[in-house]
Parts: C-alpha cells; sequence; structure tokens
C-alpha cells in the first residue's frame, strides 16, 4: 500500500473528532477553520483563492491530484493560472491522492506544489464522514499534528483581509474606462475579465481612500473572513452609495456593499463551496449554476426600502444578490468570473462596464 511511503499525521476538530491520515505536503502543523467544497476540479485555482485564507480545506471529490500543478506562466502582471501569487489555504484534506500525474499544461505534482509552499496535505482521510461531521456540526476549528500540539486557530477573529490584500496602488490596462477595484483579496480572473473590456483597472488596498480619486466605476471584490472587521472598506461604501456612479461587488464585496447600505450579515452554518450553486434571478424564471466560496452571508430583510433581493440561492433560500431600485449599484454572492467553475453568470461583467460607460458619457 502506498500508504507506508507517507507519513503519519492527526486530524483533530474541536468537537473531538479525531482522525489519521497521511501526509503527501509538507510535515508541518497547522490550525484553522475547517470547511468543504464539492467541487470535482479547480484546486489549482481554489487553493490560490484568498478567500480560503486561513481555512482547512476538505475536497470531497475522492481522487486528487491526477492533473498535477500548472506552470507559472504571467499575463497581465499575473499567473495565467492562478488566483494569487500563491497558496492561501492553511491545509488540504482529501480522500486518495493520485502520486502520477498527466496533463500538457502541468509542471509539477500538487504534492511538490504544496511542499515548496510549506502548506501541508493529508489523504487517507474519509472526507464523506468528515464532510457529513461538518454539515452536523457546522463549520468548526481544526488543526493537524504531526508530533506536537498546537492550539486551534480561529481564523474569524483576525483582520484577514489585510493580510491578502495588496499594500500599494498597481494599474493594468489602458482603456478609456478607469475601474476603482478595492481589493479585499480579488482573485485574478475577476481582474482578467474587466480587462477583456476598454478599461484600465485601478487596484487599490482594502482601506485605501479612494474617494478623491478619478474613475468611472466602483468595483469591490471577493476576500476572505468576517465582513464586519472591514470598517475603512465600509465607512468609505457609504460616502460611494449616495453618489450616482456604477458600483458592483462580489461575494465579500457584496456584503461590504450591503452592510454600508444598513443591511446586516451572518455567519452560514456551513457555508457554500462549489461549481453547482443554484441561484434564481428575482423576477424572473431564470436559474443559473454558479461557482461559490463564502462563509457568510446577507440577511435579506434587513435591506433598506430602497435595496431589493436580485438573487436568492435556490438550496436554502440565502441572499445571493442585491440591487438599488434607482442607482445602478447591483452586486452577486456568487462569482461570475468562475475560475475554476462554469461561467453562466458572466454577462454581469458586460453589464457592469456598459452601466460604466454610460455613465461616462452621460
Amino acid at each position: 500500500m502506498k500508504e507506508k511511503n507517507y507519513r503519519k499525521a492527526t486530524l483533530l476538530l474541536e468537537d473531538g473528532t479525531e482522525l489519521t491520515g497521511f501526509s503527501f505536503g509538507a510535515e508541518t502543523a497547522a490550525a484553522g477553520e475547517i470547511v468543504f467544497n464539492t467541487a470535482m476540479t479547480g484546486y489549482p485555482e481554489s487553493l490560490t483563492d484568498p478567500s480560503y485564507k486561513g481555512q482547512i480545506l476538505v475536497l470531497t471529490y475522492p481522487s486528487v491530484g491526477n492533473y498535477g500543478v500548472p506552470g507559472k506562466a504571467v499575463g497581465h502582471n499575473m499567473h495565467e493560472h492562478f488566483e494569487s501569487e500563491h497558496i492561501h489555504v492553511n491545509a488540504l484534506i482529501i480522500s486518495d491522492y493520485s502520486e502520477k500525474h498527466h496533463h500538457w499544461n502541468a509542471s509539477q505534482s500538487l504534492s511538490q506544489w504544496l511542499k515548496e509552499e510549506g502548506i501541508p496535505g493529508l489523504f487517507g482521510i474519509d472526507t464523506r464522514a468528515l464532510t457529513r461531521r461538518i454539515r452536523e456540526k457546522g463549520a468548526m476549528l481544526a488543526k493537524i499534528i504531526f508530533d506536537t500540539d498546537i492550539p486551534y486557530y480561529d481564523p474569524n477573529q483576525d483582520n484577514l483581509v489585510d493580510k491578502v490584500a495588496v499594500k500599494e496602488k498597481i494599474v493594468y490596462g489602458t482603456g478609456s474606462n478607469k475601474i476603482m477595484l478595492i481589493d479585499c483579496g480579488v482573485k485574478n480572473n475577476i481582474i482578467r475579465y474587466l480587462l477583456q473590456f476598454d478599461t484600465t483597472v485601478i487596484r487599490v488596498p482594502w482601506d485605501y481612500n479612494y474617494l478623491q480619486e478619478d474613475f468611472d466605476g466602483l468595483f469591490i471584490s471577493n476576500g476572505p473572513g468576517n465582513p464586519e472587521i472591514c470598517r475603512a472598506t465600509i465607512s468609505h461604501l457609504s460616502q460611494s452609495i449616495q453618489n450616482d456612479q456604477p458600483i458592483f461587488g462580489i461575494c465579500l464585496g457584496h456584503q461590504l456593499v450591503s452592510l454600508a447600505a444598513g443591511a446586516q450579515t451572518y455567519k452560514l452554518k456551513y457555508g457554500h463551496r462549489s461549481h453547482n450553486q443554484p441561484v434564481l434571478m428575482e423576477g424572473s424564471n431564470k436559474a443559473y449554476l454558479t461557482s461559490q466560496n463564502h462563509g457568510f452571508a446577507v440577511e435579506a430583510k434587513t435591506l433598506p426600502p430602497d435595496w431589493r433581493t436580485w438573487f436568492t440561492n435556490l438550496n436554502d433560500g440565502s441572499n445571493e444578490g442585491v440591487k438599488h431600485i434607482e442607482k445602478q449599484i447591483f452586486t452577486t454572492q456568487f462569482h461570475p468570473e468562475a475560475s475554476s467553475g462554469p461561467t453562466d453568470t458572466a454577462f454581469l461583467f458586460g453589464e457592469f462596464i456598459n452601466k460604466v460607460a454610460l455613465w461616462k458619457n452621460r
């Protein structure tokens, strides 16, 4: 059995659940919030998604690693095949690790990549039983132990956004539509989508005071952790939504715009992390399959009178987007840019840029 060639480690959950696995990543202890993702593919994108900062990720698909890890090609000053510069998960848990990988674009194995980045990974875990446990108990703290015990770590108490966002302004493109992008942990594919249009994307830190800057449209990115911690962003947005410029927020950006408008957020029991989350566009019979990664949600009933629900999750009825009834402000909890996952809602980027162009040329 291949397990004989791998070192054992213990996965311990805060409810006392103890599981033994085999290390195929860095042999170092790790702690964080344990969550699961039901996607069948896309581990390079998921592992580099800044929204996973502070979390131990469980992949429910049984066999992982068979297509390896792509090379680090760069385009527009970003990694073309990853969502950020490095892995953000605190650890990875899977059922079976494919020792042999094959793909035309693979440059190394998943094991090599994890070790290179210092991220522990365990296989040989019954991820089906573990996921059922998380669904029953809710997302909880967990830790991986090799030799010496370590304390649990609650990432939701930290300002994770400050750890993953850029520290200074970065400009992409030279288009005529200037998009101010508030980086709360933005995925590269969001920037790639915006650059497909006639845009200049101005990426600034989450707490940057952009209010006196010259721009045509405002975009607020995805990111990790509790949205209420981003007080500076909420304060700036509360001023922006009083204006008439188009605003588009995705994931954490959706939550921050909602908080700035006066709504409330809450923590989901175990979050939405997958490629197959169905959402309904309110006022229509249009349903879309979406890619999602979030642990918090907007409480729709707390939206002010001049805001309305735009999308609703068909699995649990949670809010998946809001719109202002008069202003050009809209948000989605899901990821229209996917990467990985379905691109059914990618048209929303075009809608945003069209609104930006109309506002600029008013």
